[in-house]
């Protein structure tokens, strides 16, 4: 089976977390503030604050927010769960927006229209790695005084305009899940060039503990002193993890090159078929390719249902990135219904993920191109 995507390990990774498991810190030692160091400067943040996942570090950013019971949370239909649910984690209310018909990613436009007086935060996703429209949404967020967070747990190494992502929202996520574009096993961040914020996600990371004794309310104890001043979780990363990040940090640069012409390959293969219709270019947005997702055009009800189960039945694992996230049962359950997000429920209906992974060959690839071929001719 050829997998829609894995990750890349070398023995130059395998290497650095043994070395850890060698040294007195397995935990909580010296590698997180070194890989969080490194994170900051290849985005070109002020501050970057690690996490035990993806979602760990959205819920985190939430609460740094000041997301809570009451309020509103705007993201974009077209994501994976996680997006919503860490709004409802807090007692607030994910507000639905319509997507960008041609990239997949949140519509400004859609997410202005959704936004009420007990909306808190915006948050835009970057679909498949590719950046949503940032100055867009940092507009919007600031016309109407919202916290302006970015999902780019698909992005790392993606661009928007000039600059790479993660210093442009007000906090921005990334997941390091073995199939992103870095991976530490399970693993996030957030990057800030807030300080209030990057005190509080560090609080939030590790129980609502401080040790600093700037913030400490009683002056008086001995050096093992520490409050507990919030409500947090233990959401750390480990330092055989962040020796792990440290290492494949090194190679990212090479990974979205290796991505990038995978991309431009398939591009060109598939080029002219009938029925499948290929990712957009959106000038002023560089993507990282996490995804190539490749959409069924056919009048024919389930074709992309078919043309999943043929491609899978070859050895093929194509994939499906999203369900609009409101039509999970558990969502229904609160209320939402189909047909709240049009253009989202109609992209999902007709995308499948086809492999992209630094590791692909190119004999796989035109595996994969060949039998898409095969289908365009029969469908």
């Amino acid at each position: 089976m050829i997998p829609y995507s894995r990750q890349s390990i070398g023995s130059d990774d395998i290497r650095a977390v043994a070395k850890v498991l060698r040294a007195p810190y397995i935990t909580q030692g010296p590698k997180i503030e070194e890989f969080e160091r490194v994170l900051a400067k290849y985005t070109g943040a002020r501050y970057c604050i690690v996490f035990s996942s993806g979602t760990a570090a959205l819920h985190a950013a939430y609460f740094a927010a000041g997301v809570g019971k009451g309020d509103e949370v705007i993201v974009p239909a077209l994501t994976f769960a996680a997006t919503g649910n860490a709004a409802l984690y807090l007692g607030a209310k994910p507000v639905f927006a319509d997507i960008e018909p041609e990239t997949g990613n949140i519509d400004p436009k859609d997410a202005g229209r959704k936004i009420t007086k007990k909306t808190k935060a915006v948050v835009a996703v970057d679909y498949a790695g590719l950046p949503a429209d940032l100055g867009a949404m940092r507009r919007l967020a600031k016309k109407h005084g919202l916290v302006f967070i970015e999902d780019s747990a698909q992005g790392l190494g993606a661009r928007y305009k000039v600059a790479k992502v993660g210093a442009l929202a007000d906090m921005t996520m990334f997941s390091f899940h073995p199939v992103k574009s870095i991976t530490t096993g399970e693993g996030g961040a957030i990057t800030t060039d807030d300080k209030t914020y990057y005190e509080r996600l560090l609080m939030f990371r590790s129980h609502g503990l401080t040790r600093d004794p700037k913030k400490l309310k009683e002056k008086k104890h001995a050096a093992w002193h520490q409050e507990m001043q919030l409500l947090g979780y233990n959401y750390r990363l480990t330092d055989m993890q962040s020796a792990l990040g440290i290492s494949q940090m090194k190679k990212l640069n090479g990974f979205l090159a290796k991505r990038k012409a995978l991309a431009k390959r398939y591009r060109l293969l598939l080029k002219g078929l009938e029925h499948f219709m290929l990712p957009s270019d959106v000038a002023g947005r560089a993507s990282a390719w996490h995804l190539f997702v490749v959409r069924v055009r056919s009048s024919k009800r389930g074709a992309r249902d078919r043309v999943f189960n043929a491609m899978r039945k070859a050895g093929i694992g194509v994939q499906v990135h999203y369900l609009p996230v409101y039509l999970h049962p558990y969502y229904r359950a609160l209320g939402y219904k189909k047909g709240l997000c049009p253009e989202a429920e109609k992209f999902a209906e007709s995308a499948i993920s086809i492999p992209i992974f630094p590791n692909l060959t190119l004999r796989d690839q035109s595996r994969v191109t060949a039998l898409i071929k095969k289908i365009d001719g029969e469908l």
